[in-house]
């Protein structure tokens, strides 16, 4: 901590299970090169290689130096500096977020189809909303912390994210209790097939969720007037240029938000509690100063990004670095490195309650900045005031590393702690 009282820490993961990265002096990761029979394109780098998945920010610091607009099968052109990202964010004429022939409201709509679809969506997120649901954020925090052991082992991302990331997700959305152990082998089985690019998989796990989805509005229609008053029967009732929504649009708006809640959320608790039990310092600091939180979680999620990367498509030719990108061709937004850039954040790794919010883009920016991003924040404020609160200590377990989560998720897969 500094005189003035700012929180500074510095440190990498370094009690996560990894492989030591080493990046040979040719450029971009020439040792992975490739050549695809399809497009004779070289490739860059192998997003998918054991050397990059066995500790992603690491190898996405070594790419924004090496090769900052890379080429691979996998991503099509990943983008590891800031700059770049907000350029793509920014200027969304050049870059498309329709990047799937499947429907995704709003985030994989250009304008104007979009701008109608994010302002009924953003009624569900606003300030009222997102404040009246903290009491119920708060029990629902309290209660599994609560059933948490003390000076035992647990493992903090099965025995507290993940059912958080569950119960508060069906506690806003109105969805029974019934809901949370389907919800989360969902999660699980939509993670493996978008990591193993499985088509069929991807399909089932599609069909699986419509199901869930439609026996919820199904009920509710039935239920008529009686309805619970919730966002998914408000959403039932909602309208769209003059029309009622299609159920596809419904389902295409709750599977968005169940993936950034579950996946997220998970993602997002694990690696706070991570740095402040690698972090003692910083841990006592935010004891004693819980007003210091919501600026420190958002610092530290910066840092550990539980957000990896994001899609677009470029609408017409354009070069970014030098590198030339034609029309049509896909383009990863990597968020992990783009917020941990060092031309925007001096002394990335370090902990600084002063930077700039606004560059910040672990929320976005521009018109598909996420809308439930005050959601976010309360919950992850509340989950930490409690977790804090209730304990006097959380820490590692020696002998007993956390497992790294891999693409597309961040965070971690496993993270042994004690709490007492």
């Amino acid at each position: 901590m500094t005189a003035d009282g700012k929180l500074l820490a510095r440190g990498g993961h370094n009690n996560a299970k990894q492989q030591s990265i080493s990046i040979a002096p040719a450029e971009c990761f020439q040792e992975m090169t490739v050549k695809t029979e399809l497009t004779k394109r070289e490739q860059d780098w192998n997003p998918r290689s054991d050397l990059v998945l066995s500790n992603q920010i690491k190898a996405y610091d070594a790419m924004r130096q090496r090769c900052p607009v890379a080429y691979s099968d996998y991503l099509g052109w990943s983008l590891f500096r800031h700059e770049d990202v907000v350029r793509v964010l920014d200027d969304h004429e050049t870059f498309s977020s329709v990047v799937s022939r499947h429907l995704s409201v709003p985030s994989g709509m250009d304008q104007p189809e979009h701008t109608a679809y994010r302002k009924l969506i953003d009624r569900h997120f606003e300030p009222a909303r997102v404040e009246a649901f903290e009491p119920q954020c708060r029990a629902i925090s309290r209660d599994l912390v609560s059933r948490l052991q003390r000076n035992a082992e647990i493992d903090l991302v099965v025995d507290l994210a993940r059912l958080f990331a569950v119960r508060i997700q069906c506690a806003f959305l109105g969805w029974p209790d019934e809901l949370h152990e389907p919800l989360l082998q969902w999660v699980r089985k939509n993670h493996e097939a978008t990591l193993a690019r499985d088509v069929e998989a991807m399909a089932a796990v599609a069909l699986e969720f419509d199901g869930y989805i439609m026996a919820l509005l199904d009920a509710r229609r039935q239920a008529g007037a009686a309805a619970p008053d919730d966002i998914t029967t408000d959403l039932v009732r909602e309208k769209i240029n003059g029309r009622p929504l299609k159920d596809d649009e419904i389902v295409s708006i709750l599977r968005n938000w169940t993936v950034g809640e579950l996946g997220t959320i998970t993602a997002c608790v694990g690696i706070l509690a991570h740095y402040l039990a690698e972090h003692s310092q910083v841990q006592k600091q935010l004891r004693a100063n819980l007003d210091q939180l919501p600026s420190a979680i958002d610092e530290i999620l910066r840092i550990r990004a539980p957000l990896i990367s994001n899609r677009r498509v470029a609408h017409r030719p354009v070069e970014i670095d030098g590198r030339k990108i034609a029309a049509g061709e896909r383009i990863t937004l990597m968020w992990a490195s783009a917020n941990r850039d060092e031309a925007v954040f001096e002394d990335t790794d370090e902990l600084r309650l002063d930077r700039d919010p606004e560059q910040n883009l672990l929320y976005g920016r521009g018109i598909h900045v996420c809308p439930g991003a005050g959601l976010s924040r309360l919950e992850l404020r509340v989950i930490m005031e409690e977790l804090l609160q209730a304990t006097e200590t959380m820490a590692f377990i020696p002998g007993r590393p956390a497992t790294l989560a891999v693409y597309p998720a961040g965070g971690f897969a496993a993270l042994p702690m004690r709490i007492a």
